[in-house]
């Protein structure tokens, strides 16, 4: 189901700051609810209030909120989409709401980080192209090498495969690009090879970073959805789970010490940083240029 919706709001300032991690100021959401339909996703979480994931709602004056918002900011900070949804799930391919936004964006001299599963980002390389003059990041979150299990996982999303020929492609227009290998799944992505093969293809791909948690996180809401997914495709893991973590929030996987010195092994013979640049925000006068 998809609708559209009046905002209030397009652009939230994080409460400390730029985020340590991903460097990301303001977070931006165009959409609620995403199509992706990612088994482990926090976003079903009973805190956010989305309701149904697959609702699908688009904010309409969404474009007019982001120019006002960016004529008026004092503090020039790295703008973050695809923390709640994926920015480029199939509904962008039809009403093009980030691509236009990206324009406003790059017309108003913001920095940027986009954090996505799909390969539809590559309609946009020149418009990120152009922001990156002042500073972009494209994170490609990699949870399987295996594409087999990125389709159960990850059902609607594009497979690994073709993230990482997009990563390639992003590389060789000298864009920044890398990585993000979390969640990560007990019993189902954590395996050492995994990790490890990960890390590798992204070096292939010309990624220059990759950033890595060896955990899963499990909230109301989205771990009774989560278990339901692995009784129907992993029988008898959810037991597993039950008795690894019960109602824990934070749920690192079994040896994830270990696993942890894979991932930094495999960078450093990689060559790739285990945490990205970021764009360090500074007052600046607003002088908006034709894209």
């Amino acid at each position: 189901m998809i609708e559209f919706i009046t905002a209030k709001s397009i652009l939230s300032p994080l409460k400390n700051g730029p985020d340590p991690y991903f460097g990301i100021m303001y977070s931006m959401n165009i959409y609620r609810g995403c199509q992706h339909q990612c088994i482990y996703c926090d976003s079903r979480s009973t805190v956010y209030n989305i309701g149904e994931l697959s609702h699908i709602r688009i904010k309409q004056n969404a474009l007019e909120l982001l120019e006002q918002k960016l004529r008026k900011l004092k503090i020039k900070g790295t703008i973050g989409t695809g923390s709640m949804n994926d920015p480029y799930m199939p509904v962008e391919e039809e009403h093009k709401m980030v691509e236009k936004a990206l324009q406003i964006i790059a017309r108003y001299k913001f920095p940027l980080h986009i954090i996505t599963k799909s390969n539809l980002v590559l309609r946009d390389a020149e418009i990120i192209k152009c922001i990156s003059n002042v500073y972009a990041a494209v994170s490609f979150t990699i949870t399987t090498i295996d594409d087999s299990v990125s389709k159960l996982i990850e059902p609607i999303a594009p497979v690994t495969s073709h993230r990482l020929v997009a990563m390639r492609a992003l590389s060789n227009m000298g864009i920044y690009t890398g990585a993000v290998v979390t969640p990560v799944l007990p019993y189902i992505t954590d395996s050492p090879e995994n990790i490890k093969a990960i890390v590798q293809a992204v070096a292939k791909a010309g990624g220059k970073y990759v950033l890595f948690w060896p955990g899963l996180t499990q909230r109301e809401g989205q771990r009774e959805y989560f278990y339901k997914k692995l009784d129907l495709l992993f029988p008898g893991l959810k037991e597993k789970y039950i008795a690894l973590f019960g109602d824990k929030y934070n749920c690192p996987v079994p040896g994830s010490d270990n696993l942890f010195k894979t991932y930094t092994d495999a960078c450093l013979t990689t060559g790739l940083k285990t945490r990205m640049e970021h764009y360090r925000p500074a007052p600046f006068p607003i002088q908006p240029t034709l894209f």
